[in-house]
């Protein structure tokens, strides 16, 4: 209990600390508490801070910054009128043929599973198999009451929807243009002994940057190339299954094994064991190793290093909390607490301890 004391004591007399300390605890007491009232203005500042680079760069070319916002907010809003009327009714169609075809899937599933006590007398019997049909039969009925219930719910998500769509791109086209102001209104609020949470944010803020643009970026290549390749290989369901190996890059080293499965078994039934299904997985396979070996190596060069595990533990704890947002944000967060971590004071030996050790 003494050491803890000291510890607390030895921390938080500095102002400084005390200062980074209240700006962690308050930042994600907002995050937590009001994160769901808030989350358009968290999404429009998210898609802001993407566009603010090119708006830098238009700037940098020599373009009047207020030019510069409208230009790159009309190709956000092209963008954005793509993905709603574009992208979105034809995944939106693919996944409703796919739940239609599940009994069908499930049918040819059973009668293979039913084959393998013939095929494996010595390692599968036909009780176990049966099991293995309830099993999953239970478990279907259960996933359709949920689909049901969410197909009832579907109004007030259609009303989200509609809401975000119409106040995202309001904000986001004031956090560009009024950028520096709001900044200098809140910098001006702020209490001027903040060296710390300065150093902080300057060690963390470049990572960060480099992290979300990089992982939109690879979102965008690896989906739009995944697309493409499941058209030419005439894939049933190219769009939603481009749509969820993109999103799949969001999760280092589970992402892309999770996304196999569904590829790996529509392949699979579409085709049956040849050489058609051996071309989807290849070609897969090819993507997978091009996106690893040579997209992220260009794309996130100046993000620091962490560990497997520490990404790993950042996925469940943030995304635990808060979802698609906190697995998106999970390593930029890790990237925070690191530079927290760097930053925070430790204790140090005097020289006189030292030399008489």
């Amino acid at each position: 209990m003494e050491l803890l004391k000291d510890w607390f004591r030895r921390s938080f007399s500095d102002p400084q600390v005390v200062i980074l300390g209240l700006f962690l605890v308050i930042g994600f007491a907002v995050i937590i508490g009001l994160g769901k009232w808030l989350a358009p203005m968290f999404a429009s500042i998210v898609i802001a801070y993407l566009l603010e680079a090119i708006v830098g760069w238009l700037q940098k070319v020599g373009l009047p910054r207020l030019l510069a916002v409208i230009l790159v907010f009309l190709l956000f809003l092209t963008i954005l009128l793509f993905l709603t009327f574009g992208l979105i009714p034809i995944v939106i169609r693919q996944l409703t043929a796919l739940v239609q075809q599940f009994p069908t899937y499930i049918a040819q599933g059973q009668e293979l599973l039913k084959q393998l006590p013939e095929a494996y007398p010595q390692i599968i019997s036909e009780e176990q198999i049966q099991g293995i049909i309830s099993q999953v039969g239970q478990e279907m009925a259960i996933w359709g009451q949920q689909a049901l219930s969410w197909s009832l719910s579907s109004v007030a998500s259609v009303i989200v929807i509609i809401v975000y769509l119409i106040l995202v791109p309001v904000l986001v086209f004031f956090l560009l243009k009024d950028k520096d102001m709001m900044i200098g209104w809140i910098t001006h609020r702020l209490p001027r002994e903040r060296s710390l949470v300065d150093r902080v944010w300057t060690e963390s803020e470049a990572q960060i940057a480099n992290y979300v643009r990089g992982k939109v970026t690879e979102i965008f290549i690896v989906g739009s190339v995944t697309y493409i390749t499941f058209i030419v290989l005439g894939l049933q369901y190219s769009a939603l299954l481009a749509t969820l190996v993109g999103f799949s890059v969001l999760v280092p080293y589970i992402g892309a094994a999770v996304a196999t499965i569904p590829i790996a078994l529509i392949a699979f039934f579409q085709f049956g064991w040849g050489w058609d299904f051996g071309q989807v997985i290849i070609a897969y396979a090819i993507i997978q190793a091009l996106d690893g070996n040579l997209l992220v190596p260009l794309l996130f060069s100046e993000v620091v290093n962490l560990h497997p595990v520490a990404i790993i533990l950042a996925i469940l704890v943030f995304g635990g909390l808060w979802g698609f947002w906190g697995i998106f944000f999970a390593i930029p967060l890790a990237t925070l607490v690191k530079a927290v971590l760097n930053a925070w004071p430790r204790q140090q030996k005097s020289d006189e301890t030292a030399e008489a050790a």
